[in-house]
């Protein structure tokens, strides 16, 4: 593919034992040191980083078409500079470092060749997050230059009145920027970025009168913000009806990209299969514990917010003393606190609230479970991995299996540990989840496969969805359909990583035989960081062939 590509395109000569010139097409030579050193690959890793990020002008990124082609250019001679450091002899760990950031730079060189959010995706555009995700970094593309507002403490100090200011007064020139830059023609990522649009007028409102009268200077930038966003979702309603062409990135790329990016070691068609195979089990199983049930009331929601926080902290207490009492993983202090801060309050509705609570109002520990990403992040935190790669999140979500898939594995290996063990009607609540997770993720694939449409996606996972907590009128399968299409192998990560998890597991198990114990493995995998599984796989079994033959994979 494209990096195979300029390596075919390019000359090496011989300067010394330890260098080489490198002609690489429309490009100056350049200086390739060979080396056998761990250090320089930490050393190449920061310079990569800062390459990664584009130039800023006045504080705006620069996606320009000019831009991002020179990028591309010079990507190619970070490649080679990898390729010259030879980790052969290198303890696994490092070695696996070496396949971290390998997989990094062909995330970059598939977003210039295949992806390229900055002149497809309208979305890539948005700048104002209001609320921290559950992985490591932001689920899908984001744009470099985003602004966290959960990362700032409130009252709003001058400095970070002003640095705000600056900040958000990028929008406006940005925006402008993006009417030159976006020639794409994918239908549904036009249409869905007016959504994208809606939410980030909503989220200045709502910071507007969380800040209002701090600043004048952050007053004005906030309302110019808000301005030029209503103004840029104007433009891509009046253009979106124009935009006919598929939005996805073909079987092929989707295949590439899961091999050489993500460290995936499914094909699309073997992810189609397996997301149907789920999807029946979980229905089938759904139906089996109904049956089993039959004679038992049906679960039903928290209904005040006294009840709220009485059922969810007594959920963590329970999740933890779980996980603590049954050997499940060590147990740390921190632990508690971490999933304890995610809580929330209490929604009033006497419709449904959402997918996800409509699960948790029935039964708070059943996404206590799922919440072990709370657990993992706060783990990054007070217990950083010793190597500095795996310190700091993975670019293009190339955790997403690791830790999508863990934390929906938690949600059915508990249950099969015996958490529900007292409250059988909270099984069903598992069964839902999955088969929601199974649903969404074959419209993620069949949208890339361009054999289905956004709207299409939709109504199967709505239909696919037991009790029909997910209609299709709602935000939640509109949002993660569009998260999907944005990102390549994200809708199936939940389930892929999952099935991972349990192979490893299983491996593990025959690997040791009377030494394993749940809690050591448990223990091991989280220690490795939250980095692929292939590559834990490695580090765990000492087995590489599979990360081996993906990444030889063309």
């Amino acid at each position: 593919m494209g990096r195979s590509m300029v390596r075919s395109s390019a000359f090496q000569i011989p300067i010394s034992l330890t260098a080489v010139v490198v002609f690489a097409a429309g490009c100056a030579p350049r200086e390739v040191v060979q080396s056998d050193r761990y250090e320089d690959l930490l050393t190449l890793f920061e310079e990569w980083r800062a390459f990664e990020q584009p130039n800023f002008i006045d504080g705006v990124p620069d996606y320009s078409a000019s831009a991002m082609s020179e990028q591309h250019r010079e990507l190619a001679h970070y490649q080679n500079r990898l390729a010259a450091i030879d980790p052969s002899g290198w303890p696994v760990p490092q070695q696996v470092d070496h396949q971290i950031v390998k997989a990094e730079m062909k995330g970059l060189d598939f977003d210039h060749r295949v992806r390229r959010p900055w002149a497809n995706n309208p979305a890539f555009y948005t700048m104002i997050f209001s609320a921290q995700s559950d992985v490591p970094a932001h689920e899908g593309p984001v744009i470099h230059g985003w602004i966290d507002l959960w990362t700032y403490d409130y009252p709003l100090s001058a400095a970070d009145a002003a640095e705000l200011s600056g900040r958000i007064g990028a929008i406006p020139p940005l925006l402008e920027q993006a009417r030159e830059n976006l020639v794409g023609d994918g239908g549904d990522l036009w249409m869905m970025s007016v959504r994208s649009m809606d939410g980030q007028i909503r989220d200045l409102d709502a910071f507007a009168e969380r800040v209002s009268g701090t600043s004048s200077e952050l007053d004005a930038a906030i309302a110019a913000a808000r301005e030029a966003t209503e103004e840029f979702r104007t433009w891509l309603e009046d253009k979106a009806p124009s935009k006919t062409g598929p939005s996805g990135v073909g079987k092929d790329n989707y295949t590439w990209y899961l091999h050489n990016v993500h460290l995936v070691p499914f094909s699309w068609e073997e992810q189609v299969t397996i997301m149907r195979r789920e999807l029946a089990r979980s229905h089938a199983a759904l139906r089996l514990e109904e049956h089993r049930n039959r004679n038992l009331p049906r679960l039903t929601r928290v209904g005040s917010a006294r009840e709220y926080d009485r059922v969810f902290n007594a959920a963590v207490t329970e999740y933890m003393s779980f996980l603590e009492d049954e050997e499940i993983v060590t147990v740390r202090d921190y632990m508690d606190a971490a999933l304890r801060a995610t809580i929330g309050r209490f929604s009033p509705s006497d419709g449904l609230r959402g997918f996800f609570s409509e699960v948790s109002y029935r039964d708070a520990v059943t996404m206590r479970t799922h919440g072990h990403h709370w657990i993992e992040l706060a783990t990054m935190e007070f217990e950083p991995h010793e190597s500095p790669i795996r310190r700091v999140p993975s670019l293009y979500n190339i955790f997403d299996a690791r830790s999508e898939g863990l934390a929906t594995g938690m949600e059915e290996m508990m249950m099969h540990a015996g958490l529900f063990g007292d409250r059988p009607r909270a099984r069903e609540l598992i069964w839902i989840l999955l088969a929601q997770r199974a649903a969404r993720a074959l419209g993620g694939l069949m949208m890339h496969a361009n054999e289905w449409t956004m709207q299409e996606a939709v109504e199967f996972a709505s239909e696919w969805t037991p009790r029909g907590w997910l209609p299709e009128d709602g935000n939640t399968v509109w949002g993660e359909q569009h998260l999907y299409l944005q990102q390549p192998g994200y809708g199936t990560s939940y389930i892929t990583g999952k099935v991972q998890i349990e192979k490893l597991m299983a491996e593990r198990a025959l690997q040791l035989g009377g030494e394993f114990t749940l809690r050591g493995f448990m223990d091991e995998f989280s220690g490795a960081g939250v980095i692929p599984v292939s590559l834990v796989r490695w580090e765990l079994t000492g087995r590489d062939e599979e990360v081996r033959r993906m990444v030889a994979d063309r």
